[in-house]
């Protein structure tokens, strides 16, 4: 399978982030493919890395935006809890001196 890629961000100087994912599950990383007339080279930056860095850069800002409308996503696509008695409360069971009554 090809690594497939979903664009984090472009700079206004043309430089480009993306959101990578590899053959492999845990092969999550952002690659920066930088403006032609810059020189630089291509890099990888392994998503633990992009992340600790918190530079506030945009593409970092970008990025976190995207996990969050992610998170958000699956949010609302989700089922509602059912809601029951609070953990620990006796919603069922009676009151003491309660009587249960078969009449």
């Amino acid at each position: 399978m090809p690594t497939m890629r979903t664009q984090i961000h472009a700079s206004g100087n043309d430089d480009r982030w993306f959101l990578c994912h590899g053959d492999d599950t845990a092969d999550v990383f952002v690659f920066h493919e930088p403006n032609g007339p810059s020189g630089g080279s291509p890099s990888r930056i392994e998503l633990t890395a992009f992340l600790a860095s918190g530079n506030g850069s945009p593409e970092h800002r970008a990025l976190l935006t995207m996990i969050g409308s992610l998170v958000e996503a699956a949010h609302a696509s989700s089922v509602p809890p059912v809601r029951g008695a609070e953990p620990g409360a006796a919603a069922t069971e009676p009151t003491p001196g309660e009587a249960a009554s078969s009449i």
